[in-house]
């Protein structure tokens, strides 16, 4: 049997992976300090609901509610992630004439 190679991480590499460690902790820790945690806790069980009727409507031929359901989950987790801030002001658009 051939001898087992291993391949020593760099300083950089464990420095930039106990980063991450970091990172997820301090992110654990905002977690636990929001006020609409109840809330959030809730999100779990109601996505899954979710995500069950939409494979549930899959199954009877009613892609249409399958498609707004997913939709409405993405909307669902965007503003959970946004843990109630405001929303930035719209850009202004402004429209151009191709014609003329």
């Amino acid at each position: 049997m051939a001898k087992r190679k291993y391949n020593r991480r760099s300083d950089e590499q464990l420095i930039e992976d106990l980063q991450g460690k970091i990172r997820k902790v301090q992110e654990r820790l905002e977690t636990k300090k929001r006020k609409d945690s109840p809330v959030l806790k809730r999100l779990g069980g109601i996505e899954r609901s979710l995500r069950s009727f939409a494979q549930l409507s899959l199954d009877h031929g009613r892609a249409d509610l399958a498609n707004m359901v997913t939709a409405f989950l993405a909307g669902l987790r965007r503003a959970a992630d946004e843990g109630g801030r405001e929303r930035p002001a719209p850009r202004s658009t402004t429209r151009v004439d191709v014609d003329g």
